[in-house]
């Protein structure tokens, strides 16, 4: 279940301008099946990927009914998420199992993921024994498990044969990979006990044992492990592949690079995404989707900003009394708002690579402490000589003064600690974690300016 790599031949095109996609797109309507095959047949994978997605739904719609137009089966895996969902309900079942049994596993489990349930079945039905079983094994983990990302398709050989054993076995298996870049050394239970190169099986005397020449294993991936963890692993380790082993510590399936840059790439814009309260979204998404997926993240935000608006109207009479109060709030609130989230987006980070533990927990809370009553200072100083420049009120300077520093430290402080608290009560800190701080900053703001504020000018 495997497909030749044949990208090396392939042109990369960067970049489609409009009149190319324009004359793609008539060349589709007009049913030139030449040239749309010919200039697909030219093209990067990636590419071609990127040009579908370019294209209006009707004119994809076409380009999947031209008779003579077979996609290749990598192109479906560049494809975004809603694209290729749409892409695969045009296609039938027997174009879908040839897709499949070209696949490397992990992708095909990709595709299989984005099928429905009762399209899912038939393709399994229809595919032979062994890769069924195979697939279904995959599906049956978790979705952010290391087993969704793994291939099964690895080389390894037994500890006591010779560097000549191996070589005979490579070229002769024909169920091996197309290519690979180590060897997996395993014992009588099919433990994985270390790895080789194969460029130094090459270079190597055929006499020799593959024991004698394998590097232990640094590092073994659990089925089980999360795919961010698995990332983890590949950076603090420096990585090109890892084999995978279930509960019994057998192997059965190996991780290489190209999977976890893709896992680390889709983590990052998962988290960014989640932050700005838009989950995972893409371009291509349809408006009733975009609104359906933004609508609970701007309610939510609905009722956070009337708590703020709520704790602003027991200051009516201080506002009334002194107008200019009314002018300098969102200073205050827009300052500590965006200071909690600088903080936020670090200890998320921090979160995600494991950088914050158990161990430096309250180091990094007491820096957040002091940033926030320096930046705190400098910037109630710099307010402040505005403020009196402008209002000629000392005791409004002062007051905004002392409420920016409060509410620089209270941000620092919820910045860290919100994220941390979310993550142990199990919720995503990047989904949830803007909303609190940017609230609390708000109502802090607001109670430490206004409250100030009615000291001074109702006493």
């Amino acid at each position: 279940m495997a497909l030749p790599k044949s990208s090396e031949t392939k042109k990369v095109n960067l970049d489609f301008n409009k009149e190319f996609i324009n004359t793609f797109a008539q060349n589709i309507e007009r049913g030139n099946v030449e040239f749309v095959n010919q200039t697909l047949k030219d093209l990067h994978e990636a590419d071609v990927a990127n040009l579908i997605e370019n294209l209006t739904s009707d004119t994809r719609t076409k380009l999947i009914e031209i008779e003579s137009f077979n996609i290749d089966p990598e192109i479906f895996i560049e494809l975004n998420e809603s694209i290729q969902s749409e892409v695969l309900q045009l296609l039938s079942i027997e174009s879908l199992i040839k897709i499949i049994k070209r696949l490397e596993s992990d992708d095909a489990i990709k595709i299989l993921e984005n099928l429905s349930k009762e399209t899912k079945e038939k393709v399994l039905e229809k595919l032979p024994p062994k890769d069924k079983f195979l697939l279904q094994e995959g599906l049956s983990y978790p979705e952010d498990s290391a087993a969704r990302i793994m291939q099964r398709e690895f080389t390894a050989v037994p500890s006591n044969w010779t560097v000549g054993q191996t070589i005979d076995y490579l070229r002769e298996d024909k169920d091996l990979p197309e290519e690979f870049l180590e060897i997996f050394i395993v014992d009588n239970d099919f433990k994985p006990i270390g790895t080789v190169p194969s460029s130094r099986v090459l270079r190597t005397s055929r006499d020799l044992k593959m024991s004698s020449i394998m590097r232990e294993m640094p590092v073994l991936i659990s089925v089980n492990m999360d795919k961010e963890e698995v990332g983890l692993t590949f950076e603090n380790y420096n990585l090109v592949s890892a084999g995978v082993v279930n509960k019994e510590n057998k192997l059965v399936g190996m991780i290489t690079a190209d999977d976890v840059v893709t896992v680390v790439q889709e983590e990052a814009e998962e988290d960014a995404l989640r932050l700005a309260g838009v989950g995972d979204e893409e371009i291509t998404d349809s408006v009733m989707l975009k609104t359906k997926r933004r609508f609970n993240w701007l309610l939510l935000n609905l009722f956070t900003a009337l708590l703020a608006t709520w704790v602003i109207s027991f200051f009516g009479a201080s506002i009334e009394q002194m107008v200019a109060l009314a002018f300098l709030m969102p200073i205050v609130a827009s300052m500590g708002g965006n200071a909690g989230m600088q903080t936020l987006a670090v200890t998320i980070r921090a979160i995600a690579t494991k950088e914050l533990s158990k161990s430096n927990f309250n180091r990094v809370v007491g820096k957040e402490f002091l940033i926030g009553i320096l930046n705190g200072i400098i910037f109630a100083i710099i307010t402040a000589i505005i403020v009196q420049l402008w209002f000629k009120e000392l005791n409004l300077s002062l007051l905004i003064g002392i409420s920016m520093i409060l509410n620089m430290i209270v941000a620092g402080l919820f910045g860290i600690l919100v994220p941390v608290s979310l993550k142990k009560l199990n919720i995503d800190p990047a989904l949830a974690s803007s909303v609190f701080v940017t609230t609390i900053t708000d109502v802090i703001g607001f109670l430490s300016f206004l409250g100030l504020g009615s000291f001074y000018f109702l006493n």
